[in-house]
């Protein structure tokens, strides 16, 4: 909805409504509005139609989007039809006033919301971090381009119900950019590019890319930001680049923060927590990187076992149509009946071997590196933390010199409903606080200090990991000895066990 309104028109009541709904005093979460609309006793079809003039694909609804909310309501209320033109005819002093009810409810929802989002409550277990967002990045199987080719990928979101198509370079720009927004906050990276692409390249690319933005859409901070909803529903052409000229002039997270003044009074007493958290996430990082290479090796040498399996079975085929000739056993054709039962069992025992190692893959071996991920992400941070801060200082200071100057400009332009000496004076105590590294330094710190109880609540998958490991090991194993139980009684119609091998005995023949 693009219709602009008139400041010196809205009502006092529409700004109450506002600071009842608004987190923080910023935007306002669709869940929250959704709730407000819906305590004005209108018909499911009219507030349908508000909500699509008011609404964008955003997660959050602007101030003046809201105000144009209430108006239609209170039009709606009236008897009205809500639409555009309802503005455009608009001649009185005031916008109307809505009837209201209780917004107790709408109170409610707000304050559960504002601690779920609140960087300094995350506290969040594992299972309500998974909540946040289910994502998808699937390779498209043709490449693209004229002349350069390149590869696609389909992502969906769960959250937003989108699906967009994404290349490699599109991540990298989406990187980028959380990097400058973020930069105390943990960033996993990207897997690599490569020029000459095979289909194992590709297929482990998929994978990372597929767990990276898994866990940049369930980060309690990041996932909330404007970059995510554009990365993950924006249909246009061009996105890497129009992703960078949008958001490289972007403030990071210290210059908007509400918690930026007082960071120092959030973090932990016992001053040596970073280190200690440090070498701990270090130590980590080295054991379950161990354990992913172990059981990744399991894996490789399940598949090798099921590609002997198939061959040995092929083998015995080639047996068992080979013609006797001269070969002289009394036992060849019956041998040759048994080595086509054995080679049906053979090629049944490769598929299971197959579908046991990938589901091994998925449940086991992706999921650690999931964990290592976000470890490795938190010992990039630490580094980042330590050789950047006066860095990221500086850019800080540049950034805000030039949002000031656009924001101002825009007032003049009349696009932003706020006067200019209000922005100025906001601006100004805004930047009191930008200005000052050791507000930064402390900002930074408590933003560490978030990330690794994130961390932790990782850790807690290790549980879970080694529990289904154990579980598919014996269910494996178990299901592999049924064919083999089930394979015996024939086999012995046509081969010969010696040494008390169906006993379970072992000898050698000399």
């Amino acid at each position: 909805m693009t219709t602009e309104l008139s400041a010196g028109a809205i009502p006092p009541i529409y700004r109450e409504i506002y600071d009842i709904s608004s987190i923080n005093g910023e935007l306002i979460h669709k869940d929250v509005y959704k709730c407000l609309l819906s305590t004005f006793n209108l018909n499911t079809a009219t507030l349908n139609v508000i909500w699509d003039l008011t609404t964008n694909c955003d997660s959050c609804v602007t101030r003046t989007n809201l105000y144009k909310g209430l108006a239609l309501v209170a039009w709606a209320q009236q008897g009205k039809s809500p639409s555009e033109k309802l503005f455009d005819n608009f001649t009185s002093a005031e916008y109307p006033t809505p009837l209201l009810s209780d917004l107790t409810s709408v109170k409610e929802l707000k304050t559960q919301l504002s601690l779920r989002l609140n960087p300094a409550t995350f506290g969040l277990t594992y299972s309500e971090i998974k909540q946040l967002d289910s994502v998808s990045v699937e390779l498209l199987p043709e490449k693209k381009g004229i002349f350069i080719k390149y590869y696609e990928y389909v992502v969906s979101s769960k959250r937003f119900n989108s699906r967009v198509t994404r290349r490699y370079t599109d991540f990298v720009a989406l990187y980028d950019s959380l990097l400058g927004c973020f930069p105390y906050r943990m960033i996993p990276r990207l897997p690599p590019k490569r020029i000459v692409s095979d289909a194992t390249f590709l297929e482990l690319r998929r994978r990372g890319l597929q767990r990276w933005l898994t866990l940049i859409c369930r980060h309690p901070v990041i996932c909330y930001d404007g970059i995510i909803s554009f990365f993950l529903t924006d249909k246009g052409t061009d996105v890497a680049q129009r992703m960078r000229e949008i958001y490289r002039r972007a403030p990071d997270e210290f210059m908007t923060s509400e918690i930026s003044a007082y960071a120092k009074k959030l973090l932990p007493k016992n001053c040596t927590e970073f280190a200690s958290s440090r070498e701990q996430v270090r130590n980590l990082v080295h054991v379950v990187s161990r354990l992913k290479q172990i059981t990744d090796n399991e894996v490789e040498r399940r598949n090798s076992d099921a590609r002997d399996s198939e061959e040995m079975a092929n083998q015995l085929k080639n047996l068992s149509t080979m013609k006797g000739g001269h070969i002289n056993s009394g036992n060849w054709n019956q041998m040759q009946k048994g080595f086509t039962y054995i080679a049906k069992e053979l090629t049944t025992t490769s598929i299971k071997i197959h579908q046991h190692s990938a589901m091994e893959q998925i449940t086991i071996c992706e999921r650690l590196a999931l964990l290592l991920d976000i470890l490795l992400a938190h010992r990039d941070l630490c580094d980042r933390l330590e050789k950047g801060l006066a860095h990221d200082h500086q850019l800080a200071l540049s950034k805000m010199l030039t949002l000031k100057k656009r924001k101002i400009q825009g007032v003049i332009r009349g696009t932003d409903s706020e006067s200019v000496e209000q922005l100025e004076a906001r601006m100004l105590t805004q930047e009191n606080i930008i200005t000052n590294i050791e507000l930064r330094s402390d900002f930074s710190l408590y933003c560490v200090h978030m990330e690794t109880q994130l961390v932790h609540a990782y850790l807690d998958t290790l549980s879970p990991i080694i529990g289904s490991l154990i579980t598919l090991r014996v269910r494996s194993n178990s299901e592999l000895a049924d064919i083999w139980r089930q394979v015996l009684p024939t086999a012995e119609k046509f081969f010969t066990f010696e040494g008390g091998a169906i006993n379970g005995e072992t000898s050698i023949s000399k």
